[in-house]
């Protein structure tokens, strides 16, 4: 069994670095914009909702930091155990790859109920603390209600599918995506406007889309068809398996949940000095960065086997070639999608908002927040390898760096230095901290990645 499982896996080690990129990169860059349609589809109706679209927009604005949280955790397990299980594939280690995977759907089950109890009973609670505000506060219950309920398809869905394109299988993991997107595309205009539902329309749609998912996952995962199954006997959660997963994950978790606790600096700050103008842009803004953040990630999970299978099969040279050519095509992305925002800002807040105010201060606020965008395709290239090599405290390193060190003081110092626009200095903290950040990072990798390809050079 085990021979025919590394027969399977061969293609990883031998086919043309080129070749491979395209193939698992395509899937999952069309994945991670299929999964992007699920919260800005819904932000895209909403914001047309008549009479109360700019309001009910900024209502679900204010969601997103509860929102970032349930996938940060998907993240902290499914992207922390992934690169592991890869890695040990490498390694022929197939049962120690299997026991990885069962106990991260283990932990993620568990995970999810506390999830749920927590953001169904303590929404309003959050919302408040995160910038609703009186006039936004019922559209943000009535949306987060509804969507706490679908935490574990959520779960599910997002951390179990990075298992499925950690296998290489990235046709099906970007099937678990679309299938979901839709199902949302077809039930967010049903629900939102022919049922008269508004805001909890658009999250009904959300949950179901994402049980429909997770039910394709978990299919897979569970069947014949996958070369690592989820096994009753491996559910049991084991301390030496887990917790390097877990300190894999971390930094990821990091990234996202900071994005979290970001957003609701941002809100409140914005709030005080744009009101809830500046709070709705702060919404377009977030939503036109996770379509420029997105496709990188899809790009970095595309080498993630490619190099985490390498890595451990100790072949230095695979794991250089896939990594520069991943670089090579996130920045030429980074730098298009750049080029598109600062010259049509106009076009990607207008998918959001028909609103005439909220539109011409968006433009504007657009092209302060992504200034330095071309930049990204740089941090995601270095952040995925360190994953991809399983080097957490590194990663962890610079997701604490360009979000806690650098992001959250700025949104506070830049409005103190800039008085003039006090609630477009707070966008500016985004451009400062990120060229900063990506500058460190980039100093960091190339230390790090040397020494890593040396040692695996060395031994094999």
């Amino acid at each position: 069994m085990v021979i025919n499982m590394n027969e399977d896996k061969d293609f990883l080690a031998k086919e043309p670095i080129g070749k491979l990129l395209l193939r698992l990169a395509i899937p999952t860059v069309a994945a991670q914009m299929f999964n992007m349609l699920y919260n800005i589809v819904d932000r895209i109706y909403i914001g047309h909702i008549p009479d109360s679209g700019a309001l009910a927009l900024t209502g679900v604005g204010v969601c997103m930091p509860l929102i970032m949280i349930i996938s940060a955790f998907a993240a902290l397990v499914g992207n922390g155990g992934a690169p592991r299980a890869s890695i040990m594939m490498g390694k022929g280690e197939q049962e120690t790859a299997e026991k990885i995977l069962g106990n991260c759907f283990a932990l993620q089950i568990l995970i999810s109920i506390i999830l749920t109890i927590v953001m169904y009973f303590g929404n309003r609670t959050f919302l408040m603390a995160f910038g609703a505000s009186e006039n936004t506060i019922e559209y943000a219950v009535s949306y987060m209600s509804i969507y706490a309920l679908g935490t574990i398809f959520v779960q599910l869905t997002l951390g179990m599918n990075t298992f499925i394109t950690a296998q290489g299988f990235a046709k099906v993991g970007m099937y678990s995506v679309l299938i979901g997107a839709v199902v949302n595309i077809v039930l967010d205009p049903i629900f939102i406007f022919a049922c008269h539902m508004g805001v909890q329309g658009a999250a009904l749609a959300t949950v179901i889309s994402q049980a429909c998912s997770c039910i394709w996952v978990l299919s897979f995962l569970f069947g014949h068809k996958t070369i690592l199954r989820i096994r009753k006997e491996n559910l049991k959660l084991q301390g030496a398996v887990i917790l390097p997963c877990v300190a894999l994950g971390t930094s990821l978790f990091i990234m996202q949940a900071s994005e979290s606790v970001i957003s609701v600096c941002f809100n409140s700050s914005l709030l005080k000095y744009g009101g809830d103008v500046a709070v709705g842009a702060m919404t377009i803004l977030t939503s036109v960065m996770q379509f420029a953040m997105l496709p990188l990630q899809g790009l970095g999970q595309g080498a993630q086997p490619i190099m985490s299978y390498n890595y451990g099969a100790r072949n230095a040279e695979r794991v250089r070639s896939a990594f520069f050519l991943l670089l090579k095509a996130s920045l030429g992305y980074s730098v298009l999608l750049w080029l598109l925002v600062m010259l049509f800002p106009q076009i990607f807040a207008g998918m959001f908002t028909s609103d005439a105010v909220l539109l011409d201060y968006t433009k504007t606020a657009l092209r302060i927040y992504m200034a330095v965008m071309f930049m990204f395709g740089i941090q995601i290239s270095c952040q995925m390898a360190f994953n991809s090599l399983g080097k957490a405290i590194s990663s962890i390193i610079v997701a604490v760096m360009r979000k806690f060190v650098l992001l959250i003081p700025l949104i506070y110092i830049m409005p103190a230095v800039f008085t003039a626009d006090k609630a477009r200095a707070v966008y500016m903290a985004e451009p400062v901290a990120d060229f900063i950040a990506v500058t460190f990072t980039a100093i960091l990798f190339t230390f790090q990645f040397r020494k890593a390809l040396n040692q695996i050079g060395a031994n094999s």
